[in-house]
């Protein structure tokens, strides 16, 4: 089997999986290869995504490392069946790589969580947004809209946004398109499995907020995956500690911020102190410019 040229995220995933549980057992390369029958050399490969690994010597792996958690098990056998390939592939040419792996991760996600700073997470953006967000640039607006099914499909995940106030009154493409925004939001919030929050401007708490996020949960907690976003790119991150701590960062966000936006309420609350009185709130003003 030849070398993978190009890599994806989750089978990238998959090597540091196999390598984290190596380790954990007190196994050297050598000495998991022995019982696969692999050289040492193919073991770091396959760890480091570059090579693939069949269901029968992942079995072999697993059993070697004392792995018996059914639901890990599974979703180990998924990762390793990725081939990295699916409807994003068309896209390669017009995004950067993080976004089809982004675009891979929800393929597959359990549950998704967002906490955007400056701007509406991109799963509930409108096309009128995203245009101006990726400077009408159309395939990458069209990338975006097909990211956007994974929430209106027949089993779609749990999706849970905390949103800072800051991205309600950014004019990007004016007061038009932030108002279509704004309704947009409202209009999601009706589906069963969205949740949307806002942090408003006069959080008393501090939480380190400063950094904005994704977090992807896997089919069972030992793979979930968080993306960070930051002005030098879009990373990954897997490992176990790690990714806790993104978790009860979105935790304390949750408890910080207003209570979730509620679209069976007939009108704005009295003092603006949940999320859908400040959506309505921001949005009235815009009526005014």
């Amino acid at each position: 089997m030849g070398f993978r040229t190009d890599i994806s995220e989750r089978q990238r995933r998959f090597g540091d999986e196999l390598r984290r549980m190596r380790n954990a057992a007190g196994l050297s390369s050598a000495e998991i290869g022995e019982v696969l029958g692999m050289k040492g050399p193919a073991v770091s490969h396959t760890e480091a995504g570059r090579l693939g690994l069949n269901l029968e010597r992942l079995a072999l792996w697993l059993d070697a490392c004392n792995v018996t958690d059914p639901e890990y098990r599974t979703g180990l056998v998924a990762l390793c069946n990725s081939n990295g390939k699916g409807w994003w592939s068309e896209y390669r040419p017009f995004v950067v790589p993080a976004a089809l792996d982004l675009a891979e991760f929800e393929s597959t996600a359990t549950g998704l969580a967002s906490y955007q700073t400056h701007l509406i997470p991109g799963l509930l953006q409108t096309r009128g947004y995203t245009e101006v967000i990726h400077e009408y640039t159309e395939r990458k607006v069209e990338f975006r809209g097909k990211r956007q099914q994974v929430l209106t499909a027949e089993k779609a995940p749990p999706f849970h946004a905390v949103i800072h106030e800051a991205a309600l009154h950014m004019m990007y493409g004016g007061p038009a398109v932030m108002r279509e925004q704004l309704n947009h939001l409202i209009e999601m919030s009706r589906l069963p499995h969205v949740t949307i929050q806002i942090l408003p401007f006069d959080c008393t708490v501090y939480a380190s907020t400063d950094t904005a996020f994704v977090l992807l949960h896997g089919p069972h907690s030992r793979l979930d995956t968080v993306l960070l976003e930051n002005p030098h790119g879009q990373t990954f991150l897997g490992d176990p500690e790690g990714v806790a701590a993104f978790r009860r960062k979105f935790d304390r966000l949750k408890g910080m911020a207003l209570p979730p936006l509620d679209s069976t309420t007939s009108g704005p609350s009295a003092a603006f102190r949940d999320s859908w009185g400040m959506i309505q709130h921001v949005r009235y003003k815009l009526l005014e410019r």
